[in-house]
């Protein structure tokens, strides 16, 4: 379906979905430690939706088998939690969740170093990703083109010489996790999809140190850099408002 414009008791759930979404991240971002599982993160994240009074949006959504996708390092998104994974220090990992509430939905994802990074890039990589992530924010308003956001994204980050991965995408978000259109992180300014006020979508940058051909791994879900680059991603749901645009998904 294409997203629709929110009317004020849809967009009233979204803040609080938001709100509870943006809060579990938080809590976790701390417990991103050298020793723990992806698994234990995920029992962490399920417990705190449950306590903030939302419901996990990813358990069952075509299949996926848990309620947040942890990716490591060379993996992208949609990585499944195990009990085996363990992250290490320097690892590079990625948490990305959706919320529903009152049948309202939003999606949002950060990027943690666990420990010490083992690389002044690994550091400038996070950072020049969630920076990119605002550089697409700041076009945002009431009849933006899909391909303004887009081009913001790539122009910001054609300066550092990152992989800007193309076989994924952001997209309109709230009724269903991935709604019509798609938000594309590469493209040019004045074309694509108009989006109109009372919209909302997820932007969501994935940029690699090295290219940005990507394959799926042997459990049809985790998505991987082609040549085992390490990545980095960041996401917000916001609202298109008249003159710009209200992050969803922060405290």
């Amino acid at each position: 379906m294409t997203t629709k414009v929110k009317t004020p008791a849809e967009i009233k759930a979204m803040r609080e979905s938001g709100r509870i979404l943006a809060t579990v991240l938080q809590y976790l971002r701390p417990k991103v430690k050298p020793g723990i599982s992806t698994a234990e993160l995920a029992r962490f994240a399920k417990a705190e939706i449950i306590r903030q009074g939302g419901e996990p949006a990813f358990l069952g959504y075509e299949g996926f088998p848990d309620v947040i996708c942890i990716s490591v390092n060379d993996e992208i998104v949609h990585g499944i939690p195990k009990a085996d994974t363990i992250i290490a220090d320097g690892d590079i990992v990625s948490l990305d969740m959706g919320v529903s509430y009152k049948g309202m939905i939003t999606d949002s994802a950060i990027t943690v170093i666990a420990g010490r990074a083992k690389q002044k890039r690994h550091l400038e990589l996070v950072k020049n990703t969630e920076e990119a992530l605002y550089e697409g924010l700041a076009v945002i308003h009431d009849q933006v083109r899909t391909g303004d956001i887009g081009e913001a994204i790539e122009k910001f980050l054609n300066k550092f010489g990152y992989g800007i991965v193309r076989d994924l995408v952001g997209h309109g978000v709230g009724h269903q996790i991935h709604e019509d259109p798609n938000i594309p992180n590469y493209g040019r300014a004045n074309t694509g999809p108009w989006l109109d006020a009372g919209m909302t979508i997820a932007v969501e940058p994935m940029v690699t140190l090295g290219a940005d051909h990507v394959h799926i791994a042997d459990d049809k879900w985790t998505v991987k850099t082609a040549d085992g680059s390490w990545a980095a991603h960041f996401e917000h749901t916001i609202l298109i408002t008249k003159n710009g645009y209200e992050i969803l998904t922060k405290v």
